[in-house]
């Protein structure tokens, strides 16, 4: 048995693993490094590094379905994937001041009045609540730090020796030399996850480009849907261009859009709150776009987000509204432009798709008309991912170091938590 665990990453695929770990009696010793903070000091809006990642800190959707945020029952099987899924959830709840209050939602008919136009997918959500998941964070970590897990924060790692099972960090006084590592980084980390690849040689597999906007409206235009599937995802596809179309990560009743920066660019995702407090009677969800064959495609994205910037920030277009507001009570950053030229622009000659999701929004959802506005871009860099062994998720060229969460191309939390349990029960075993 591995006596010495590094994780690299203190996202939900680690916390999940070293839980895993301890809850079975691990005996050896457990090290979690990450650039963010714990989740004592973490600001809210510091949503790409820290204490259970970005979805874990400001998301808490989690997905019950294995077609959906990546292709957990490729590894497992489908039985299995359902089950580290429950593990999940029952971790979420368990540190969660009020477990009751986890709901989930589960709709089973697709409505007629979108079919003419749309898909859409229907699954089973956990809804854990944005404004709950500091309080999991700081429970859930007390358990780790009591347990006997040692956190290095604000710490990042420069480099990897798999010949040498050593990682070294932006501290010189601080090399870790492990038996197992954990390689659990979030999208923060595609980048240094792309150059080790390089650097070993990885095998890899491609994956597409996936950019799109977040998209935001009074909730009362699509409550008929709403009533059917609280986070609804409704989809199209052009098999001949190789494109397809969702929507996805749907926020409501007190739903908020949130900024996040990445490699030092500015781009937008969704949350929504409990608490009644919040209520803004809107929605928000991303329109997200999965192209096909575009070459280098990390490289091809973080060039089409560039020029999305304006300012220090990303741009809002709107027929008729204006930016709103954090849930902390301020303006989202922002840049208004009056024109979709700068839009099209940017994205050529792909942004017409998703400006023709939103003209067929218009038909199925009347009201809407131009009381709408959209925040630009919403990005999921997905660089190319490792070949794994499929029973635990390690290297095919390095049986100890596993891959997990958005390293592995998880794109969800309920997955990404998932595989950091599969690769601790294989640790274990």
């Amino acid at each position: 048995m591995s006596k010495n665990v590094v994780i690299v990453g203190a996202g939900v695929a680690g916390v999940n693993a070293a839980t895993k770990l301890i809850d079975n009696n691990f005996d050896g010793k457990i090290t979690i490094i990450d650039m963010g903070k714990d989740p004592y000091l973490r600001p809210y809006e510091e949503v790409m590094t820290g204490f259970l990642g970005a979805g874990g800190w400001s998301d808490g959707k989690l997905t019950y379905h294995t077609a959906i945020g990546g292709h957990l029952s490729k590894y497992t099987g489908e039985e299995k994937a359902m089950e580290l899924m429950d593990q999940v959830i029952e971790n979420f709840k368990r540190f969660h001041p009020k477990p009751e209050e986890v709901q989930c939602s589960n709709p089973v008919a697709e409505p007629d009045f979108i079919k003419p136009y749309f898909g859409l997918r229907l699954f089973p959500v956990w809804h854990v609540g944005t404004d709950y998941l500091h309080e999991i964070g700081k429970n859930w970590y007390d358990f780790l730090v009591d347990n006997g897990v040692e956190f290095h924060w604000e710490t990042k790692v420069t480099d990897i020796h798999f010949h040498q099972k050593l990682v070294e960090t932006d501290n010189i006084k601080l090399r870790f030399p492990y038996d197992t590592l954990i390689f659990g980084v979030g999208k923060s980390g595609i980048d240094f996850g792309k150059k080790l690849a390089e650097q070993y040689d990885l095998p890899t597999e491609p994956k597409p480009v996936q950019i799109g906007v977040r998209f935001e409206a009074p909730q009362k235009h699509f409550q008929k849907l709403i009533d059917i599937s609280y986070d609804f995802k409704l989809y199209r596809k052009y098999e001949d261009k190789g494109v397809s179309l969702r929507s996805f990560c749907t926020n409501n009743n007190a739903a908020y859009v949130a900024v996040e920066e990445t490699y030092g660019d500015i781009s937008y995702n969704g949350h929504a709150k409990k608490d009644e407090s919040f209520r803004n009677d809107m929605t928000n969800f991303g329109i997200l776009m999965e192209i096909q064959d575009i070459k280098n495609p990390f490289e091809w994205s973080r060039k089409v987000v560039k020029k999305y910037q304006r300012e220090g920030t990303g741009m809002y277009y709107s027929p008729s509204r204006t930016p709103s507001i954090t849930s902390e009570n301020k303006p989202i950053s922002t840049i208004q432009v009056d024109t979709t030229h700068p839009i099209f622009k940017g994205m050529q000659p792909y942004f017409s798709y998703i400006w023709d999701f939103i003209e067929d929004m218009k038909k199925i959802f009347p009201t809407l008309k131009d009381d709408w506005g959209i925040y630009i871009p919403e990005v999921k860099y997905l660089s190319p991912e490792p070949l794994v062994n499929y029973n635990d998720l390690s290297l095919t060229n390095y049986n100890n170091v596993h891959f997990a969460g958005d390293a592995l191309s998880a794109r969800g939390i309920t997955v990404a938590g998932s595989q950091g349990i599969y690769i601790a029960e294989s640790i274990l075993n």
